[in-house]
Parts: structure tokens; C-alpha cells; sequence
């Protein structure tokens, strides 16, 4: 007899917020696809250790391949800012960096990655450097 009056208790409490009790199969045929949804993270400002440069950005994935694009702004003339990228791709850690003075935007892409991090330097490939941070 509790199991009845739990079922039913739930069931209208359900029907009230909306919620219907219906197959799985019949859920799952009305919900997009989930290879074909694309989520966008956004992401920074990240500085370097001393907030002379920061970079900011988005990354997502589509198609089975991974994008990002950032931005890199250093407040300082005369010395450069650098971003580098961590990838987990295919097995491997993979680490590249760009450099800019005053303001860029790049971008770059790539199949078969799992983790992407990034941190911000500033005087110096290996200068001043920030925290990491998991952007993907």
C-alpha cells in the first residue's frame, strides 16, 4: 500500500512541475543529438604573474574537431606577451606558444584532443608566467 501512495504522490508531483512519465525511448527520440551539439566555453582573462599581459578567448568543439580562438593584450611597450597552449592530442602532450606585442587574435584547430591548457607570460617566453588554467 506505501508503494502505491509513493507512486502516485510522485507522479502527480510530477505533473505538476510539468515533468511527464514517459518511456525512455520516447524521451531520448524528442532531445538533439548529442554528437551535433556544439558547446562554446569562454574563458580569461588569464594574466601573467605580474598583469602586464592577459589573454582571453573561447574554445568548443565540432565535427570531432577542436577550435580556439584568443585574444592577447599586453600593457607594457617594449617587451612581448606570450600565450602558451598545452594539448592533450592523440595520446601526446603537444606545448606551442605565440608571441604579440600591443594586441593580437589568433586562432588554431585540431583533431583528436582531450585537454587543452593555457597560461600567459609577459618579458619572455618563460617570464612572469601566471597560473594554468583548463580551458578545455
Amino acid at each position: 500500500m506505501r508503494k502505491t501512495f509513493t507512486i502516485a504522490a510522485l507522479a502527480g508531483s510530477m505533473a505538476l512541475t510539468g515533468l511527464a512519465l514517459t518511456p525512455a525511448t520516447a524521451q531520448a527520440a524528442t532531445q538533439p543529438a548529442a554528437s551535433t551539439a556544439t558547446t562554446v566555453v569562454q574563458w580569461g582573462k588569464f594574466f601573467s604573474s605580474d598583469h602586464k599581459a592577459y589573454t582571453f578567448g573561447k574554445t568548443w568543439k565540432s565535427h570531432g574537431k577542436v577550435y580556439t580562438k584568443w585574444h592577447g593584450a599586453d600593457r607594457a611597450g617594449g617587451k612581448k606577451g606570450w600565450v602558451w597552449f598545452e594539448v592533450y592530442q592523440n595520446g601526446d602532450w603537444h606545448k606551442f606558444n605565440k608571441s604579440w606585442d600591443g594586441e593580437v587574435t589568433g586562432t588554431w584547430s585540431g583533431h583528436g584532443i582531450k585537454k587543452v591548457y593555457t597560461y600567459t607570460c609577459w618579458a619572455g617566453k618563460f617570464d612572469n608566467c601566471g597560473e594554468k588554467y583548463r580551458i578545455y
